[in-house]
């Protein structure tokens, strides 16, 4: 059965028998056997054909998918419960947003590789949406980002603020910008609003490609006073530019080592800001 909800997992999310099929290297025919076979087992529908490519789940596939993360994520626990009593490392994986990542995240890695030394962590970055995604699909366990997203099954608290600063030479063109889906583009488009601000911008999907270019003396951004290095200059912003890290985790039931994999980290940033 665990076989069946797994190939189950990839198709509700791909929404097409051929890229799962890819993802689990099976054959086309073998994933829309699987799926028919779990559907004769489960008495139910869960996918309906529009059209000659569109796959449209049905209300039973959403109940099914849920439950199915959960069982996924339950066995993960026992299998890691058995590790744990054999002495061997239990897994955790980790997902944060550009700026967390970069500049937060290796201060709380020193604190939990010191704590937790039989947990193999395992960091993934991806922007504040991906994150929450991957945690929601149950790709990581435990997730950083840097807007206040929210999405069913997902626990979200505030645990650090950051000040974001107007970085690099102010008379220096192009405006340096993340991409639209990033922590940091609202703040970017709110102060071009303000400002009545029309001159050229460059997009680059990623924090660091941004202080590089600022160090050159290329352009201008919008930044984590975090992420500005000492040689760039830099102007304060209002209060309005102050925002928030967030830890995002699922309420379904997580595995004993993980419960203190986040106390500590919980602990970790209590009362800082």
């Amino acid at each position: 059965m665990f076989k069946l909800l797994q190939t189950f997992r990839v198709v509700y999310e791909t929404r097409n028998f051929s890229q799962s099929a890819e993802i689990l290297f099976l054959s086309q025919p073998s994933v829309s056997h699987q799926i028919k076979q779990l559907e004769t087992e489960l008495q139910v529908v869960l996918f309906q054909r529009n059209g000659r490519q569109e796959m449209v789940a049905t209300k039973q596939a959403d109940i099914l998918y849920q439950r199915t993360l959960n069982l996924l994520d339950d066995w993960q626990q026992t299998v890691d419960a058995l590790v744990q009593e054999s002495n061997q490392k239990v897994s955790c994986r980790i997902v944060a947003s550009h700026t967390f990542a970069v500049y937060c995240l290796p201060e709380l890695m020193t604190e939990l590789l010191q704590k937790f030394p039989k947990v193999s962590f395992e960091i993934v970055m991806a922007n504040s949406h991906d994150a929450l995604d991957k945690v929601a699909k149950h790709e990581a366990d435990i997730g950083f980002i840097e807007k206040p997203l929210a999405t069913e099954g997902i626990l979200r608290r505030a645990i650090l603020s950051d000040q974001l600063v107007l970085a690099g030479n102010v008379a220096s063109s192009p405006w340096l910008i993340r991409e639209k889906t990033s922590g940091v583009y609202h703040y970017m488009k709110r102060y071009f609003d303000e400002e009545n601000i029309t001159e050229p911008i460059l997009e680059v999907q990623s924090n660091e490609v941004i202080v590089a270019l600022l160090k050159q003396g290329i352009g201008r951004s919008i930044i984590s006073k975090r992420a500005v290095p000492t040689e760039i200059a830099f102007e304060p912003l209002s209060k309005s530019y102050q925002r928030h890290f967030y830890f995002i985790e699922r309420n379904h039931l997580t595995s004993p080592v993980m419960s203190q994999v986040i106390q500590a980290l919980l602990a970790f940033y209590e009362g800082r800001e």
